[in-house]
């Protein structure tokens, strides 16, 4: 989609849809001005997309110091407002590999990476061949009556999985446990993982799929701030091969894709083919830092709480030309974020602050499993247990008009009332997750704080299904988001972007003054993280 039909797209959405709710008033020019200036600063060419540990990552937390420094935020990291940590990358030679599915009728070569990719957060072997098992959706959820793996042998074996998962079971508890998913079939014993997704849930063309898997992966190179520790295969299989990983199991993909559309129970079955594979790497370590500052609280029994503001300052890097563009400028993920953070600072330290500290943590490898805010939830730069929530900023799209926000997660905790409340107060609805399969809620960096039992949220544009809100965004989803596209000349709505760092800021305020402690609901499946 070009640029204009995007933009076309983003118009339609503002004249057809009818918001029960006029939203927050104007913002000033200056303060557009001002947002929009950080967002180039931090996501012009001369930062070659903000790689982790990269010059142009470094130049971009160079300028953000600079601005908490300007704006009076006192530096809360290691190291300054740094707190550095450092990491393996991986960079997969994609052509140098082979992938082949071994069955008694012959050998079926898969071409690597335009059929298979190898990509993943952690190490890989060189070489293997295993056995194949299908464990329907990979998901073990017990608590919800679930497990795909309940009696399944998978040691010494490579577990296929599928896209999707059952309707009964929210998205929030099915992206969860694949989280969870390499460190629990490593720990018995499988040895790897190909992922498959049924051509009606794709989200980004196979093609955009192929040209990131040249992207370098990361992992932490403290071995005990790893999900897995031992090597560990992963790789994604193009839809339109993978019918052959089912030859003469008596099923078929066309038929377990359709049930997963419908997201009715998959069943497991083994698989009669080995899976044999050639994975070509080459390592090197990376130093990369966190940027942390503080905004210290006012009321003297509440100060040493913290409610922490994080966004996450890096991106992809240069990568593989789409439409002769190499610079992944990652505009809206997530220099727009970062600015948010910036403006939002610059109101929390005016007058008075707020009864709670307010950490602003922008974190460095999100793009790589989440990595930099993983580090500083296990490793605070303040007292352990002294953080009380996190609101994250990834990603806002500013495409059309904010009329409603879905802080995803408002149903988990406390939260959600003080979500509802601001809203409320700057004229705003509260819609919940239109897209629960999505499993947003898991996939930026407030799943760190989750895991560590800290109650968060992640305030996103709300819109309904089937609105011309919901074309607009798929659209940018399916054509730009991961690309060369999300720079700075794409369409932007900025006032509607102020307006979401302006609720963000006023939420973080709202929960800064709460004079109750966040917690869980006790319904929440989040809960069982709370230590």
């Amino acid at each position: 989609m070009t640029r204009t039909t995007l933009r076309r797209c983003a118009l339609a959405a503002l004249a057809l849809a009818q918001p029960a709710f006029a939203g927050p008033p104007e913002p000033s020019q200056a303060k557009i001005d001002a947002w929009w200036g950080h967002v180039e600063a931090i996501s012009n060419d001369g930062n070659e997309g903000r790689l982790n540990g990269s010059p142009g990552y470094f130049r971009a937390a160079d300028y953000v110091i600079a601005q908490l420094r300007k704006i009076g935020v006192k530096p809360a990291g290691t190291d300054g407002y740094l707190q550095p940590m450092d990491f393996v990358e991986q960079r997969f030679d994609q052509k140098a590999s082979s992938a082949t599915l071994k069955l008694p009728t012959g050998d079926v070569p898969f071409a690597v990476p335009s059929e298979l990719f190898y990509r993943g957060s952690t190490a890989m072997p060189p070489t293997i061949e295993a056995p194949l098992v299908f464990a329907g959706y990979g998901l073990s959820i017990p608590e919800a009556g679930h497990d795909d793996f309940a009696g399944l042998d998978v040691k010494g074996k490579i577990v296929v999985v599928l896209s999707g998962g059952p309707a009964s079971i929210s998205g929030a508890l099915k992206s969860d446990a694949r989280a969870d998913r390499a460190k629990l079939l490593a720990e018995r014993g499988a040895l790897g993982i190909i992922s498959l997704t049924t051509p009606k849930q794709v989200e980004i063309v196979w093609e955009r799929q192929v040209s990131n898997s040249y992207q370098s992966s990361m992992y932490l190179a403290d071995p005990a701030m790893r999900e897995v520790s031992t090597p560990f295969l992963s790789a994604t299989l193009s839809p339109a091969r993978a019918e052959a990983l089912f030859a003469g199991s008596g099923h078929t993909f066309a038929e377990v894709a359709a049930l997963s559309d419908a997201s009715q129970p998959v069943p497991v079955f083994p698989l009669i083919g080995r899976f044999a594979a050639r994975i070509t790497t080459q390592t090197k370590p990376v130093h990369g830092a966190n940027v942390i500052g503080l905004i210290p609280g006012s009321d003297r029994k509440l100060k040493g709480e913290y409610v922490v503001l994080s966004a996450h300052l890096d991106g992809l890097g240069v990568g593989e030309p789409i439409k002769g563009d190499t610079i992944y400028n990652g505009t809206f993920d997530n220099a727009i974020g970062v600015a948010s953070v910036l403006e939002a600072a610059k109101v929390l330290v005016k007058g008075k602050h707020p009864r709670r500290s307010v950490i602003l943590a922008i974190v460095t490898a999100e793009e790589k499993g989440l990595l930099g805010s993983r580090y500083f939830a296990r490793r605070p730069t303040v007292p352990a247990g002294s953080i009380v929530a996190d609101v994250n900023l990834d990603m806002p799209l500013p495409i059309f008009a904010l009329t409603s926000v879905s802080p995803l997660g408002f149903e988990e905790s406390s939260l959600g009332a003080d979500a509802k409340a601001v809203a409320e107060s700057m004229g705003l609805g509260v819609l919940p997750d239109p897209l629960p399969d999505r499993n947003a809620f898991t996939r930026s960096d407030q799943y760190s704080f989750i895991r560590q039992g800290i109650p968060a949220l992640f305030p996103k544009y709300g819109f309904t299904r089937g609105t011309p809100e919901e074309i607009t965004e798929r659209a940018w989803r399916a054509n730009i988001y991961h690309s060369p596209q999300d720079q700075l000349d794409q369409p932007v709505l900025k006032a509607e972007g102020v307006r979401m760092a302006d609720y963000v800021t006023a939420l973080v305020r709202h929960i800064a003054d709460n004079p109750v402690r966040p917690s869980w609901n006790e319904s929440s499946y989040f809960k069982r993280f709370t230590k």
